[in-house]
């Protein structure tokens, strides 16, 4: 028997929840929580005492008692930009998600995760948190004053699948250097050189390959001008960064399944959409093999896809002349979280302790420019 983790990521309108044994589930669960029950909270923190009943609710229906548990993994909001690895969940970790202005149920993993463990006597851990930031200095310059490069990127699903290729090739993840790209709803490419992710696109504000609903990198001028044009918002315009750009824009669904029948009864248009996102990736993929001077161990396809025989046959022959092409298809971010308790309790793995300090406050050399969003 192996260790006994709960793992729990708190979305907008239910929480995953599973608990493992060891690398195998037993269990998967998603607990859904109705628009009419949370309308009744004004803030996303506010909902912590509904969720941490209807979770313990529904781990009651599946005969689970927390004293079962040795270890509670989460996906943790807010921490704010740290390094990659695992963090031990205390009371500073949850005073800080709840205290970060930001509203949204992704806060809740800390709290939830750390009073289920005071409740036993157990270790909660944060794992590959949403907000790790390892970029290079290098890579978070832009050509436009103030405005630099942040990680927002599918964090947990991309390590995890790294450290899966590096074990497939029978190497340690920090000891290879590997480029992994996550294409799902939204898309990240990342170049993790020795355990660090240090160059990716910013999967939230834009950057990159466009993805199935965001739109991408695009040429700035032609977006100034719409910016400006009548009917214009805010509003609108970041939707086609976040949500209705990319797929959804081009052909109006972000679902690559119906695409591809599109492409097989003749769809022209749908194959020249569907493969520029494909070519866009593979650019992508080689254009970060310069960030470790051409000496990448694996290559890695992942989300949801990544199913695709099509998708992954057009990237794999464009960059599998830089390393082998190794794909996981969907996303792991649950067992990845067990599997980060795991290595932590088995030692595997350092737990760090969580100090609120930034990986990354800004560049203070003479002469740099202040971030505009510092």
């Amino acid at each position: 028997m192996g260790h006994k983790i709960l793992t729990l990521s708190p979305g907008s309108t239910s929480t995953k929840v599973a608990v493992f044994d060891g690398a195998e589930a037993l269990f998967r669960m998603n607990v859904t929580h109705p628009a009419d029950e949370l309308a009744a909270f004004e803030r996303a923190a506010d909902q912590f005492e509904y969720r941490k009943k209807t979770i313990l609710d529904a781990l009651a229906d599946q005969g689970i008692e927390l004293s079962d548990i040795d270890a509670f993994s989460g996906y943790c909001g807010a921490m704010g930009p740290t390094v990659g690895g695992i963090f031990a969940i205390d009371q500073k970790v949850c005073d800080h998600v709840m205290n970060a202005g930001v509203n949204h149920p992704a806060i809740l993993g800390a709290p939830l995760l750390y009073a289920f463990a005071r409740q036993v006597g157990r270790p909660a851990f944060a794992v590959n948190q949403p907000d790790t930031d390892e970029l290079a200095d290098v890579a978070r310059i832009t050509g436009w004053p103030g405005v630099y490069r942040k990680s927002h990127v599918h964090c947990l699903n991309q390590k995890e699948c790294a450290i899966r290729c590096a074990s497939e090739l029978g190497m340690a993840y920090e000891d290879g250097n590997f480029i992994v790209a996550h294409v799902g709803g939204g898309l990240s490419v990342a170049c993790h050189e020795h355990g660090r992710m240090v160059d990716t696109n910013d999967v939230l504000e834009g950057s990159g390959p466009f993805a199935p609903n965001r739109c991408g990198d695009v040429p700035a001028k032609p977006v100034v001008k719409m910016a400006f044009s009548e009917g214009a918002s805010e509003k609108s315009m970041n939707a086609v960064v976040g949500k209705t750009g990319g797929l959804v824009g081009l052909l109006g669904t972000d679902d690559a399944r119906s695409i591809v029948a599109r492409i097989e009864e003749g769809d022209e248009w749908a194959k020249v959409v569907y493969d520029a996102m494909a070519y866009q990736v593979a650019k992508c993929i080689a254009g970060f093999a310069a960030a470790v001077c051409g000496k990448v161990d694996g290559i890695v396809l992942t989300g949801g896809v990544s199913h695709d025989p099509r998708f992954v046959s057009y990237v794999t022959k464009r960059v599998e002349w830089i390393a082998p092409v190794k794909v996981y298809a969907g996303d792991f971010e649950m067992d990845a979280l067990a599997a980060g308790a795991v290595r932590a309790l088995d030692g595997a793995e350092p737990v760090m302790a969580f100090t609120g300090e930034p990986s990354w406050k800004g560049f203070s050399m003479g002469g740099a420019v202040p971030d505009v969003e510092g």
